[in-house]
């Protein structure tokens, strides 16, 4: 049985936010994956410009390459805020903190696949800290 958070934390606690602004960075976050395909999407279609029409939303009449950089750069500027994110929040286990917050997977899982080096305790205050942290670098 696999431990769930609770959506939101007491008010007392250093790392509170509403449960709703949780409920949004989280699913924020399960985005990434859907990023991380779409600027390498971009990047190896940038030589296609007619296939690039599926991840590029414009209404109006442009150059296709730039429409291919601003797409590409907003996937990236979001794929770099919460890399970032999670770097601060805790350097030492930033890359299991950025499997944990896009892909859904809980504690146990990290720690029997893929040997994260600390506790569960530990692991879920530095979520916590992670999400606490994105809301003030998504205001």
């Amino acid at each position: 049985m696999s431990t769930v958070i609770r959506p939101e934390l007491s008010k007392s606690s250093k790392y509170w936010i509403d449960r709703h602004r949780y409920y949004e960075l989280k699913h924020f976050c399960l985005q990434y994956p859907i990023w991380k395909k779409a600027a390498q999407m971009l990047d190896a279609l940038s030589k296609s410009p007619s296939l690039l029409e599926e991840y590029i939303k414009s209404g109006r009449i442009s150059d296709p390459t730039v429409d291919c950089a601003e797409a590409r750069s907003f996937y990236l500027d979001r794929i770099d805020l919460l890399e970032r994110t999670a770097e601060n929040a805790a350097p030492e286990i930033a890359k299991y903190l950025v499997t944990g917050v896009t892909s859904g997977v809980s504690y146990d899982f990290l720690k029997s696949r893929l040997d994260i080096p600390c506790c569960k305790e530990t692991y879920y205050d530095l979520y916590r800290r992670f999400f606490w942290l994105l809301d003030r670098a998504r205001k």
